[in-house]
């Protein structure tokens, strides 16, 4: 397959020649890294996000907001479809990089990941990259610097005068709607977890809500999450029959009915303390070829109004 980071390059300068139009700004650090600042310092919006969530697919999806209610209140969704699950969804959208060095505090996602290829995803899917340039989303309420650009070039492999790095924090419009489109990477990361090979998920659809912005990141990450666990909805084309599909969405796990503000002060508000179980979609329909379809979980509409303070 050809690479991903080339793809995702690609879509990079598209946003790079629509930066007024998407509502995103560019700088280029001293080391020759490019960060795209997709809300940070700025608002960026709902095309931002779906640019976003695009560039962090690698274009392997088709990805678009739709209409629907919450407790009887109009809300957005995000729904995203996926022919190459293994590749899109785990090989670049997937949160798998923490960055973490000095007082910066960050996720990592995209196709940069491939290039490196430590997280067990890869050796699942059997997928690496190569290329000369490089793509790595951001989440983190800053803008990465020279010291945080460097370490990610050279990790990956890369000049950082060949890495681009789009970013944004949680407590944005584009974090909210490309938080949303992770509904299917939610369920596809469960299957694999739970010993299903990735390689026989065959397409993936998935939609959650867009959560109500807020600015303070802690808010924002439990409302995000909320959407998801409790909202996402999810659908797989899969061939081969398993044992394990019961456990796959969020209520599978004993957290379920919890509020993720809840579950994260108990928790530290650190990402990497809490299972893996706890990201999950709400209900997903399993479509297994020429065999059984079936469905399991269940969203929380009531949860959800009161995480997204629906009056």
């Amino acid at each position: 397959m050809e690479s991903i980071n080339r793809s995702a390059i690609e879509l990079v300068d598209e946003a790079l020649d629509f930066t007024d139009e998407l509502g995103v700004e560019m700088t280029e650090l001293d080391c020759g890294a490019v960060v795209l600042d997709f809300g940070v310092g700025v608002d960026g919006g709902v095309e931002a996000g779906l640019m976003l969530a695009d560039i962090q697919t690698a274009g392997l999806a088709t990805i678009y907001t739709q209409m629907d209610r919450i407790a009887d209140a109009p809300t957005p969704y995000v729904e995203l479809t996926t022919d190459r699950p293994p590749i899109a969804l785990l090989c670049a959208q997937k949160a798998g990089w923490e960055l973490d060095l000095g007082d910066f505090d960050g996720l990592g996602s995209g196709p940069a990941r491939a290039l490196v290829g430590e997280e067990t995803d890869f050796e699942r899917v059997g997928y690496y990259d190569e290329f000369d340039f490089a793509v790595l989303a951001v989440e983190s309420a800053e803008l990465p610097d020279d010291e945080i650009a460097t370490y990610i070039a050279e990790t990956a492999g890369v000049d950082p005068g060949s890495l681009f790095l789009p970013t944004y924090a949680t407590g944005s419009m584009a974090g909210s709607v490309s938080m949303a489109a992770r509904a299917a990477e939610l369920a596809v990361f469960r299957l694999s977890e739970l010993g299903y090979p990735p390689t026989e998920i065959l397409t993936a659809t998935g939609r959650a809500p867009v959560a109500p912005v807020s600015y303070n990141e802690s808010v924002a990450m439990a409302r995000t999450n909320d959407a998801l666990a409790y909202g996402g909805e999810v659908y797989l084309q899969v061939r081969e029959e398993s044992t394990v599909f019961e456990e796959v969405p969020s209520n599978a796990r004993e957290e379920y009915g919890v509020p993720f503000e809840e579950i994260f002060e108990e928790a530290g508000w650190d990402f990497y303390e809490l299972p893996e179980s706890v990201f999950a979609p709400a209900k997903v329909t399993i479509d297994v070829v020429d065999g059984d379809t079936y469905v399991v979980g269940e969203t929380d509409e009531e949860l959800l109004a009161e995480s997204f303070g629906l009056q």
